[in-house]
């Protein structure tokens, strides 16, 4: 692997930024042990629909001289789905933030949301000229507007719409990341061949939701993270990883909300953190973020007085890599904090679901 590029470590202007990366403001005791389950409407109104993420991508791409849109194809029901880059040079590193794999996992979107209009002020200047970033803020755009066929009666959000897992046609796609390109989704497809194939990627944070009991120690994570766990990713894509993840957990462990644990998640090559690694020797780090904008199971989803610590959760995330990037010290990142990182548990009645 040619790494003309880096790995993580939190460097002291890092740091000290991050107090000033969102205007998001933190609900009181916005920490691992914040909001439990139902603490909260569960609601989808305050949330972007497909419409009004275009409408925010096309005002910032207005906005913003270095952003640029790309549409790189579209969902099963003609949906566009939107890559948004900050190309400055095609001999920097590049990262790419991926986003609602799965349409009931939105925080994630609202916080890459804030982060593309974050890299429009001047608080990231000096950043974009050393790192590459592309962010697709909303790949499975048919589930996240609960725009599916199958019924989702039993789900409890309240708003204008469902958001559910799976695309339109019911298929989990985050499995499908070990197949020809002819026979994946649509979605993933478009993914692989408009972007992982396109453009030469070094880092890749894929950012989910979990439940909302997941623990270490006792206490509730904030979220968990994992590397690569497939036997076929090479060392050095291994290596790189690990150290993006060091460079993440730092940010988020320094904050004083964060809790951070590590994710028991699989190692099939159908599962996109160990895929891209292993079919186009990216660097990648699953983050797993807690609690679900919606879903049929009331311990799963959270309410809405978390919103705000995770939306600045994810900022603080995509902030602390692209700097670590840009800056080089993603190089020299301590990757051992990984030997002694609890894995977290679920308490009782609760699924593990990267």
């Amino acid at each position: 692997m040619n790494f003309k590029k880096k790995v993580l470590s939190v460097s002291l202007s890092s740091l000290m930024t991050l107090s000033a990366v969102t205007a998001v403001a933190l609900p009181v005791g916005a920490v691992g042990n914040g909001p439990s389950a139902g603490n909260g409407q569960v609601t989808t109104s305050n949330l972007h629909t497909y419409e009004s993420l275009v409408s925010y991508l096309e005002t910032q791409d207005a906005k913003q001289e270095r952003l640029a849109l790309e549409v790189i194809g579209e969902t099963v029901n003609g949906r566009d789905i939107y890559l948004a880059k900050y190309m400055s040079n095609p001999k920097n590193p590049t990262i790419l933030f991926l986003t609602q794999q799965h349409g009931n996992e939105q925080l994630t979107t609202e916080g890459a949301l804030e982060f593309i209009k974050h890299l429009g002020t001047n608080k990231t200047k000096g950043i974009l000229e050393n790192v590459n970033i592309l962010i697709i803020p909303m790949l499975n755009a048919d589930g996240a507007m609960g725009d599916v066929n199958f019924p989702l009666d039993d789900y409890l959000a309240k708003g204008d719409r469902h958001l559910t897992r799976a695309n339109a046609n019911g298929i989990d796609l985050n499995r499908e990341h070990d197949k020809k390109t002819d026979s994946m989704q649509v979605e993933v497809k478009a993914l692989h061949e408009n972007v992982f194939a396109k453009y030469d990627i070094d880092y890749m944070i894929d950012i989910h939701h979990q439940g909302t009991l997941s623990e270490t120690d006792g206490e509730l994570v904030s979220g968990s993270i994992l590397y690569p766990t497939n036997a076929n990713v090479k060392p050095e894509v291994l290596e790189a990883s690990k150290k993006l993840g060091a460079v993440v957990y730092n940010s988020i462990e320094s904050t004083g909300w964060g809790h951070i644990g590590r994710y028991d998640g699989g190692s099939g090559e159908n599962i996109g953190r160990n895929g891209a690694a292993v079919r186009y020797d990216i660097a990648t780090l699953l983050f797993e973020m807690r609690g679900m904008s919606d879903h049929n199971i009331e311990s799963v989803a959270l309410g809405q007085k978390s919103n705000g610590y995770l939306v600045k959760q994810t900022v603080t995330t995509l902030d602390a890599a692209v700097r670590a990037i840009a800056d080089d010290s993603i190089e020299t990142a301590d990757a051992s904090f990984w030997d002694t990182l609890p894995t977290q548990y679920n308490r009782p009645g609760i699924e593990s679901d990267e």
